[in-house]
Parts: C-alpha cells; sequence; structure tokens
C-alpha cells in the first residue's frame, strides 16, 4: 500500500495493543527502547508514607526481603497502572494522581507533617523530590531499579513515532533524527522531553500505552 501509515513505538506493545494499530490498516514497528534493571537495596528506617512514581519501582519493592514491612506502610503514587499494581499486591494508596506535580501538591498542602520514603529509578524527575523538600518535609530516596538506554536505528522514515518517556525520547535520538514525523506522547513530562527537537508533538489524553495509541489513529483519521 502506497500510503500506508508507519508508525514506530519505542516501546514492545502487547499483541492486542498492537492489533489496534494494525486493525486501523497502520504499519507497526514496535521495540524497546530502554530496559529497567532491578536493583538490590537496603532499607534502614521505612518512614510514615511511601511514594511510588512508576511501576518498575513497585516490581524492585516487591523483591525486597522486607516486603512485609513496607506494606505496613500507606503510600502515595503516580499513574492508574502503578495504584492497580499497588492494590494488586495488598498495599494501601491513600491517593494517586496522574503527574508528579500534582501529588507533590497534595502532598505539600495536607502531609507536611509527615515523612516520606520515595522509591525510584536512577533517571527521576527533580519536581517532586524537590518540592517537598522546599516545605522541609522528610523525605528518604531509595534507588531500586535503573533504566538502561537499548536504542535501535529506524532504517525507513515513519510517519509517527510513540514515546511513552523521556529516557524513551534519549534513547530515539541516539540512533535517530525526528524532522518532519508526528511525535505522539503518552504526558506532558516526555512531550517536554520533544520541545527542542520537534514542534509536532501531540500528547494523549490520558497517561496510558491505550490512549496514546487511540490519539495515535485519531490524528490520521481526521
Amino acid at each position: 500500500m502506497q500510503n500506508q501509515i508507519r508508525i514506530v513505538s519505542t516501546k514492545k506493545l502487547s499483541d492486542k495493543q498492537k492489533q489496534t494499530l494494525l486493525s486501523a490498516d497502520f504499519s507497526v514497528f514496535d521495540e524497546d527502547f530502554i530496559r529497567i534493571q532491578n536493583k538490590d537495596f537496603e532499607i534502614e528506617t521505612i518512614n510514615d508514607y511511601l511514594i511510588f512514581t512508576s511501576q518498575n519501582a513497585v516490581e524492585s519493592v516487591l523483591r525486597n526481603k522486607r516486603l512485609a514491612e513496607i506494606k505496613s506502610r500507606k503510600c502515595f503514587c503516580v499513574g492508574e497502572k502503578t495504584k492497580a499494581l499497588l492494590e494488586e499486591n495488598d498495599f494501601e494508596v491513600v491517593a494517586d494522581s496522574d503527574y508528579a506535580a500534582e501529588l507533590a501538591s497534595l502532598i505539600c498542602n495536607q502531609y507536611a507533617k509527615n515523612s516520606f520514603t520515595f522509591f525510584c529509578g536512577n533517571i527521576r524527575r527533580d519536581f517532586l523530590p524537590d518540592a517537598l523538600r522546599l516545605v522541609e518535609i522528610t523525605l528518604d530516596e531509595i534507588e531500586v531499579y535503573e533504566t538502561i538506554l537499548t536504542t535501535h536505528k529506524i532504517t525507513f522514515t515513519p510517519s509517527g513515532i510513540l514515546f511513552f518517556s523521556p529516557s524513551g525520547v534519549k534513547s530515539y535520538l541516539q540512533e535517530n533524527k525526528i524532522e518532519n514525523e508526528d511525535c505522539f506522547c503518552i504526558g506532558n513530562t516526555t512531550a517536554e522531553a520533544l520541545k527542542y527537537v520537534t514542534p509536532n508533538r501531540i500528547i494523549a489524553n490520558q497517561p496510558t500505552v491505550e490512549s496514546v495509541i487511540m490519539k495515535t489513529i485519531e490524528y490520521y483519521r481526521q
């Protein structure tokens, strides 16, 4: 097909996710542009509450030998899927939000007298820890996973590229240029990583893979 829409996804899609794009008559190349490696970590003291901003952090904490003790604390988290994973594993979630900035605002306004343990990766965003420290909230950060860039050279010109994290953007740009391609982003922070690269940034309605896919289909159907 001459003018078929060619999509590159910087994350391996599930069969169902990929099929949604194929059913819309797109061709799809999907590969993981980042790899997550869990880290062994020690915890000296566990604060009043826990903070998780990704499923990767939850996965790593589930392997820790002090899991039962960690679970005795309630948590705050970013993302629906992070919340779902925590609740499936019997953690109690006090509050969740789509973005770290919203979560930081809630904690600073309502929980300033409490202490927090933040489980994060090696490439974490500064916004949340900076916001909490600014109002002198006790915060311990524990690095529980590492993000490793695993770039792939794209040998054709895609119509659109799907991005799911700032690290994915960084990895893609190691081997590839972005010229007129449409870039579909899972959220604002990912779009921000492309700010100086391209004006063609389209942000999904919700920060989920499915929402990025739906946004892509809607965009090309217009």
